[in-house]
């Protein structure tokens, strides 16, 4: 029996099997230019956010116990924070199903101190190469809204982290401030693709990562979500007036 389940892509469905393919397509082109694709996507405020987000999870200082996952963890960014933050205890894994992603990580991270706390392991959100209660926290920034199974992605958070272990996300949201909301319209859908073409050349991977943005749960659909894969104390914060949110949950 033919499977015909379709699923989103951007703004247009594909088969449900082919997604993923696609969405690889998509961050093996823009690898090299992932952290310029992020600074034109937020207008350069995807640093304060991670910032923001690695403050909340409040890594403990000195705790060489201490172990954290970073789902689709691109260049390193969100790693690297946690390790700092953690001055000589953490130790970090960057996870993603991109191998063209991984290497870019990989060349940015090794020239510094911090590269001997970060391990980079290629896997896939939805099926996470790691042993049940491995990880103290997991993180993924700009990451979930890639996955085909929301929903998978999420059980599999739960299942890898230790009791006690905390869930952050940092993803893309809805905009909930009168008037930025048109503002951010007309830089995601105009000037975001044309930015990217000037300055990767191909301006298509950028149509893609706006359009996913807006197919991706709402602050509150999202939490519910989270709440169904077995967290509890789920919560979550706007940052920029909901361009963009954080959202929480722990394993108890």
């Amino acid at each position: 029996m033919t499977d015909n389940s379709t699923t989103s892509f951007g703004f247009r469905d594909v088969p449900e099997k082919q997604r993923q393919s696609l969405v690889n397509e998509v961050f093996a082109k823009v690898a090299d230019r992932y952290d310029l694709m992020n600074d034109l996507m937020s207008g350069g405020l995807h640093r304060l956010w991670k910032d923001d987000l690695v403050g909340w999870l409040a890594p403990p200082r000195g705790d060489a116990a201490y172990v954290h996952l970073d789902v689709a963890g691109g260049t390193g960014d969100v790693a690297l924070r946690v390790v700092r933050a953690a001055g000589r205890g953490a130790k970090s894994t960057i996870c993603d199903i991109s191998g063209e992603m991984l290497s870019a990580g990989q060349r940015r991270i090794a020239p510094l101190p911090e590269a001997e706390k970060i391990s980079f392991v290629q896997g896939n959100a939805e099926a996470l190469p790691f042993p049940d209660r491995s990880f103290n926290a997991y993180t993924i920034a700009f990451g979930i809204r890639n996955v085909t199974h929301i929903d998978r992605a999420l059980a599999e958070a739960f299942r890898v982290l230790k009791p006690g272990g905390r869930f952050l996300c940092l993803e893309f949201s809805e905009v909930q401030v009168p008037m930025l909301d048109r503002f951010y319209d007309f830089w995601s859908f105009e000037a975001i693709p044309r930015l990217g073409k000037l300055a990767a050349g191909d301006g298509q991977p950028y149509e893609y990562l706006v359009e996913s943005i807006r197919k991706f749960p709402r602050q509150e659909p999202f939490a519910a979500l989270i709440r169904c894969a077995g967290f509890e104390r789920v919560s979550h914060r706007n940052l920029t007036g909901g361009v963009a949110a954080m959202h929480s949950g722990w394993r108890i």
